[in-house]
């Protein structure tokens, strides 16, 4: 296995950011990295010579050391409104679709080829693979048709995490409901949970720490404390994404924040459990 996912409860669980980090922390361990999104949606893209894809991926592989290409994300969807996108399918623009074709005509044919491909590219050029879900695996009215989280964690043999953002509340129940939303074969991918953006002391947490472990079979293997980051947001949920350049000061900036988001999480994570996972 050269793959490890990682998943959320919810959109804006962390997912993006664990990802970001754990590339910069594997890479320093000496392994090649590259990070893979199979399907994102964001209207916030890094520009290549002769492609583009989600600036997410882009930075992710900034944060791991290797080449940007459109491997990292093969379906990008840029949202226009009344459920329509334009859809890019390795970096380059295929044909604006609304959310009914998308689902029922595409994506588990083309959409799911064009993403296996590129997973399978990448897994033969590099030692480790860090995958990112989307949005949350136990949407069951659209399970059928998601390609960004299980489906792909199986493609790849991956194992996977869940993420958790416990600012928002219910994060021991975010895990069991999502846990036991899951079919059966998809439950056993699962190996680990991390609680995000924790205010206060971790000891509060731990009787959780242990119902979770008796629920579920599994442990939290980390809880990231909450973080100011000043890295680009990967789209506008959050009423704070803008369009960045990629100018040499810029990406001095996102180096730094690299550098300081990765120190966090190998503190809060048991990265030494992670890497037995992955192995």
């Amino acid at each position: 296995m050269n793959s490890l996912m990682i998943q959320g409860t919810s959109s804006g669980s962390g997912k993006t950011t664990l990802v970001t980090a754990l590339c910069r922390i594997f890479a320093d361990k000496g392994f090649s990295v590259a990070p893979f999104k199979s399907q994102n949606m964001s209207n916030y893209a890094y520009y290549g010579k002769d492609f583009e894809i989600s600036r997410a991926q882009a930075i992710q592989a900034i944060a791991a050391r290797c080449e940007i290409t459109s491997d990292l994300n093969p379906i990008l969807l840029k949202p226009l409104g009344n459920y329509f996108s334009n859809v890019y399918l390795n970096g380059k623009m295929f044909k604006k679709m609304h959310a009914t074709e998308y689902y029922k005509k595409f994506v588990l044919n083309q959409g799911l080829q064009i993403a296996t491909k590129s997973i399978e590219s990448l897994q033969k050029k590099y030692d480790l693979i860090i995958l990112e879900g989307a949005g949350s695996p136990a949407e069951i009215n659209l399970e059928k048709y998601d390609i960004a989280n299980m489906k792909m964690a199986e493609i790849a043999n991956s194992s996977v995490l869940l993420i958790t953002d416990i600012d928002r509340g219910g994060s021991f129940a975010s895990i069991v409901g999502t846990m036991s939303l899951l079919e059966k074969k998809y439950q056993k991918l699962v190996k680990g949970f991390v609680i995000n953006k924790f205010r206060g002391d971790i000891n509060i947490l731990k009787p959780g720490f242990k119902k979770i472990k008796e629920i579920t079979k599994h442990s939290i293997l980390g809880v990231i404390p909450m973080i100011d980051l000043n890295l680009p947001d990967e789209d506008s949920l959050s009423g704070k994404a803008k369009n960045i350049m990629w100018n040499k000061k810029n990406l001095d900036k996102i180096e730094s924040e690299i550098q300081k988001l990765s120190k966090l999480v190998n503190l809060n994570l048991n990265i030494r459990e992670i890497e037995k996972i992955i192995n």
